[in-house]
């Protein structure tokens, strides 16, 4: 018997809040101010920043500055600064529907928890400027669980904080192959990729499923019959 989902854990960018190139734009700016990327090729580096979206920011620096530690908190630092002064300019929008689909999930009882690889102070933007602090459980970053993705931490942090009963009780849903990592690895009843974000299908075939988008969420789980009559009565 398949159990039921009582935990959703999605991802923010490019699966909840849309992109439109903010990461890649944050990321220059950084390697521009730091120098941290200058040991190889732009290109090069832009292009290992497009392989790891979804990752913690630090990790990812982490490579591109060869291991230099300090030099990579210092970008971090200076992406998180960058990413708040495009969001202050362009603004936040989200996946169109997704906050609909995340209020269908609560009211039919399951929790939701936003997961992201962006560091607390750039993750409440975030939430501040689409009013979701309400429509949510919970928000976690890797700081909040100890390692970010592709490691389950962030997962199996939210399923302690949570409550939920079991991993198999877990639907993991993001748009990069490190969430989809991440939510095998935390031995997740259900994970999902969604095609609004980083990655392509391809790089998502290890899911479960790959949505269009997390409003295709529900069906996906009612169609796989993961969830309880509420939601399924929801679900056109």
């Amino acid at each position: 018997m398949m159990t039921a989902i009582e935990l959703v854990v999605l991802d923010m960018a490019g699966t909840t809040v849309r992109d439109d190139g903010v990461v890649e734009q944050a990321f220059q700016r950084a390697a521009e101010r730091t120098g941290v990327a200058d040991r190889m090729p732009w290109p090069q580096a832009l292009q290992y920043v497009r392989d790891t979206m979804g990752m913690s920011k630090i990790d990812v620096f982490t490579h591109l500055a060869g291991g230099d530690v300090a030099a990579a908190t210092a970008a971090t630092a200076a992406f998180e600064g960058a990413y708040s002064e495009i969001i202050a300019d362009q603004g936040v929008l989200e996946i169109p529907g997704a906050a609909e689909a995340i209020a269908g999930l609560r009211d039919a009882g399951l929790k939701v928890v936003l997961t992201t690889g962006f560091a607390p102070v750039t993750r409440d933007a975030l939430i501040d400027a689409l009013g979701w602090h309400d429509l949510i459980d919970l928000a976690l970053s890797p700081v909040d669980a100890g390692r970010g993705r592709p490691a389950p931490d962030l997962v199996l942090t939210a399923l302690l904080r949570t409550g939920t009963p079991s991993v198999q009780a877990v639907a993991v849903v993001g748009d990069t192959s490190s969430d989809v990592e991440s939510g095998r690895r935390a031995g997740a009843g259900f994970v999902a990729g969604v095609l609004s974000g980083a990655h392509d299908r391809d790089a998502l075939a290890d899911a479960d499923a790959v949505l269009d988008d997390v409003t295709a969420l529900a069906g996906a789980l009612v169609e796989r019959d993961l969830v309880g009559r509420v939601l399924a009565a929801r679900t056109p």
